[in-house]
């Protein structure tokens, strides 16, 4: 307030009207009526304590700021602390999936493994079944060219008997034969 009454009285004393040397509070002095009315304005805001009001509103303006720099900053330290949580579950699920990699490729390799051997077992099975089929061919093929030369060494022989028998050693024979079976069914 002192401030203020000090700033009134230097515009007075600095006025043009003093310069001029006619009368300053005088009605007709403008300058006199608006020192008049700038005191008047001054006094009416004094009375209705607008510089208090004025400077309340200030204050209760600064502590809202304050209070939302605090905010801010409180809103920010929890979004770091919710960014350093994330990163560190991103680095978990990671992490994670590394492993699920890494055990992937190893059941990936031991299947591989396990394919080999049973394809090695397959293929074991399938040539010893092979050579089972080969020996029983064998044996087959050996049976029938055995069976043949039976067949043609009896034919032969039957051939050759009959060429050179003659009808009495035929009965002969036959004769004898016969004795034999029914020797051998009584």
């Amino acid at each position: 307030m002192n401030r203020i009454l000090f700033a009134a009285a230097l515009t007075l004393l600095s006025s043009p009207a003093f310069a001029a040397g006619g009368s300053f509070f005088s009605l007709r002095n403008t300058n006199f009526v608006v020192l008049i009315s700038f005191l008047i304005f001054i006094g009416v805001l004094l009375y209705f304590k607008v510089p208090a009001l004025i400077g309340g509103l200030l204050d209760k303006r600064a502590e809202g700021i304050r209070k939302d720099l605090a905010d801010a900053r409180a809103l920010h330290d929890e979004a770091r602390t919710i960014l350093a949580s994330y990163e560190r579950k991103q680095k978990e699920v990671q992490e994670q999936a590394d492993r699920i990699v890494e055990t992937a490729k190893r059941e990936a390799v031991a299947a591989a493994e396990q394919a080999k051997a049973d394809l090695k077992a397959s293929i074991a099975r399938r040539l010893a079944a092979a050579e089972d089929q080969i020996a029983s061919a064998e044996a087959s093929a050996v049976r029938a060219v055995r069976d043949r030369a039976v067949n043609v060494a009896v034919a032969a022989a039957s051939e050759l008997i009959a060429a050179k028998m003659s009808a009495a050693d035929k009965n002969g024979l036959i004769d004898k034969a016969i004795g034999e079976v029914e020797a051998k069914l009584h």
